[in-house]
């Protein structure tokens, strides 16, 4: 009711984005709250005939504990990025064709991940291997929180098994390095100076029929005061890359500023260790037992095969709720 209230418009967007999302969150509980009024009807009534009215209490039972849980995990995402689409970076560790098959092997279990959970994906560059495998991908996942879920697989992913690419069948370890950021909201302005970008264009190594691999279609950008290297080669048009890899640079960009200033606040995150070699998040164990191990919870899984096939959300979940 103020009549100054539109005289900022941004403050106004943001004020009513923020309505909108507690107003779903509010929503979100009170239907919870109706169904647990529902569920303790049906046992009211089980306990004095039951017709089967227990059997459909313990389903919806079922089906609140998972909403219950969802919302729980919600209330983690305190950044303001979480809620944001997410931009993962994939990087094959030393050791050639080894490494580079893993990280394809990571590649298909996230992309396995998001289509579980609903989410889209779209392979922005992809560097194959010589023989096999990848030797780096960059993908977006769009979908609500997909970066909030994401971010919590940053880090060094460390695989042992019996090399399907060595005759003498011995046990290799391979490491795969994994960056997420978020997909940078528009209502926030990176500013980048066109004399500080070094534009090339090249001819696009992957699919996509005659004209992409006929012309030069690809997009590699250097940002030269940060020296971050993005580059795009997923659509037919130059411009259409070019449009793709500037809103990357911007994410990096986003992604670099956020993390100077949680520099600041180190000392309050005293446990936190350094993304690099040898700093693995996690281990995929093949030979000479199946195990998962996520090094900063302790959660471990057997079912090695499902963990592969996309199947990681107890780690994610543990993480975000136990950090």
């Amino acid at each position: 009711m103020n009549p100054s209230f539109w005289e900022n418009p941004q403050k106004a967007k943001d004020i009513l984005r923020g309505k909108g999302d507690l107003l779903r969150s509010i929503g979100s509980w009170e239907t919870l709250a109706k169904e647990i009024e529902e569920i303790e009807i049906l046992l009211e009534i089980a306990e004095v005939d039951d017709g089967g009215e227990s059997k459909e209490a313990q389903g919806k039972l079922d089906g609140v504990e998972k909403k219950l849980r969802s919302l729980e995990l919600e209330r983690m995402f305190i950044q303001d990025e979480d809620p944001c689409n997410a931009i993962v970076s994939i990087n094959a560790g030393a050791g050639g064709t080894e490494a580079q098959d893993w990280a394809e092997m990571l590649l298909r279990l996230y992309l396995r991940w998001a289509e579980r959970r609903g989410f889209s994906t779209d392979i922005v560059d992809i560097l194959a291997g010589e023989e096999a495998g990848i030797k780096s991908v960059t993908f977006m996942v769009k979908g609500e929180y997909s970066y909030g879920y994401l971010k919590v697989e940053t880090g060094i992913h460390r695989l042992v098994r019996i090399s399907p690419f060595d005759t003498g069948k011995r046990r290799h370890t391979s490491f795969a390095s994994v960056f997420v950021y978020p997909e940078t909201p528009d209502d926030v302005v990176i500013e980048i100076d066109e004399k500080d970008l070094r534009i090339d264009t090249y001819r696009s190594s992957g699919a996509g029929g005659q004209h992409v691999n006929k012309t030069d279609s690809a997009v590699r950008i250097t940002h030269l005061p940060t020296v971050i290297v993005v580059q795009c080669q997923n659509e037919r048009s130059q411009h259409k890359n070019k449009a793709m890899a500037m809103k990357i640079l911007r994410a990096r960009l986003y992604d670099l500023e956020m993390r100077k200033r949680a520099q600041k606040m180190e000392e309050i995150h005293k446990g936190k260790k350094e993304i690099a070699w040898g700093n693995q998040i996690r281990s995929y164990i093949l030979h000479p037992y199946r195990l998962v191990k996520d090094h900063r919870t302790g959660v471990e899984r057997g079912d090695a095969d499902n963990v592969l096939d996309g199947d990681i959300d107890v780690f994610i979940e543990s993480y975000l709720i136990n950090r």
